[in-house]
C-alpha cells in the first residue's frame, strides 16, 4: 500500500464572507515527504491561503486538511505549529531580543533545557552561515539578508518536519535573494525536509523547486515538475507564466554565445 502524503488538502474551499466568494474553491493537493514545492500565481490567487491551511492559521470552510494522515482539525493548533517551521517576508524578529533569544523562542516554549537551546543556537548559526558572535546582537544590527537567515534559523530551531515559506526573499536585493534561495534549497536537501514556498517569481520557482503548483482564481491551474511545465504547459495562462524564465534563459544563452564568438548582431 503506498505511503500517504505528508500534507494532503482534500477538496478544500475557503470563504471569508460566508460563502459569497471563495479564496479557494475545491482545491486538492498532496505533498510527499521530502519534496520542495513552489506555489506560484498572481496576487490574490489563493496561494498563501492554501499554505496557511497547512498549519491551521486558517481553517477550511469545507473539505479536509491532513498532516501525516491525521486531520489537522483533530490536532491542537499551537502544538501543530511547533512541528512546522514558518518563514515569511516580514521576518518578524522580536526587536528587543537578541539573535540567540529569537532563535530559541520555540525551544523555550517546548521546555528545552537552556544548555540544549544554546547548543542549538550555535548549530543553527553555523547552518545558515552566520558568525556565532551574532548571537548576542539585536536584529537592528544585522542587514536584511542576515535577518532573513536568522528567520530561517528560528524556523528550524525545533527540528520541524515541514518548512513553510511565504515570499521569504521578496524584499531583498537580487544578489541576496539568489544567495538565500540557493542556501534554503541546500538546507532542504541536507536536512531531508519538506518545503512549501509561496513566491510570485517564476524563475525562482523553476530554479529551486522539485514541483510547481500554479494557483489562479482560487484553483490549481497546473501541478508538475518545472521541466514538464516548461515543455508542456497545460494552458495558455500557464504558458504565459512559464515564458518569462524561458526568455531570460534564452537571453543569457545569447549573451554567452556572443561572448564566445564576438558581439551579437546590431552591436559594435
Amino acid at each position: 500500500m503506498p505511503e500517504a502524503p505528508l500534507i494532503d488538502l482534500a477538496d478544500v474551499s475557503v470563504s471569508f464572507d460566508g460563502g459569497r466568494s471563495f479564496a479557494l474553491s475545491d482545491v486538492s493537493l498532496a505533498i510527499d515527504a521530502g519534496t520542495f514545492v513552489a506555489m506560484v500565481g498572481p496576487s490574490g490567487s489563493g496561494k498563501t491561503t492554501a499554505m496557511k491551511l497547512i498549519n491551521r492559521l486558517i481553517d477550511p470552510s469545507s473539505g479536509e486538511v491532513r498532516f501525516g494522515g491525521v486531520s489537522v482539525a483533530q490536532v491542537d493548533a499551537p502544538a501543530l505549529r511547533r512541528r512546522i517551521g514558518y518563514v515569511f517576508q516580514g521576518i518578524g524578529l522580536f526587536p528587543h531580543m537578541t539573535i540567540a533569544e529569537n532563535i530559541g523562542v520555540t525551544p523555550r516554549l517546548l521546555g528545552w533545557p537552556p544548555a540544549e537551546i544554546a547548543a542549538r543556537v550555535d548549530e543553527l548559526l553555523d547552518l545558515v552561515e552566520l558568525p556565532r558572535s551574532f548571537a548576542t546582537r539585536l536584529p537592528a544590527a544585522l542587514s536584511g539578508g542576515q535577518r532573513q537567515r536568522v528567520g530561517v534559523a528560528r524556523a528550524l530551531a525545533a527540528r520541524p518536519q515541514v518548512m513553510l515559506m511565504d515570499e521569504p526573499f521578496g524584499a531583498l536585493d537580487p544578489l541576496t535573494r539568489d544567495s538565500l534561495g540557493t542556501a534554503c534549497r541546500a538546507l532542504h536537501d541536507k536536512l531531508g525536509m519538506t518545503t512549501v514556498m509561496v513566491t510570485h517569481d517564476m524563475q525562482e520557482a523553476v530554479l529551486l523547486a522539485d514541483r510547481i503548483v500554479v494557483v489562479t482564481a482560487g484553483r490549481v491551474a497546473a501541478d508538475d515538475t518545472p521541466a514538464a511545465l516548461m515543455a508542456r504547459p497545460p494552458s495558455a495562462e500557464v504558458a504565459a507564466m512559464m515564458e518569462m524564465p524561458r526568455r531570460q534563459a534564452e537571453r543569457i544563452r545569447a549573451l554567452m554565445d556572443a561572448g564566445d564568438g564576438g558581439a551579437p548582431a546590431g552591436r559594435s
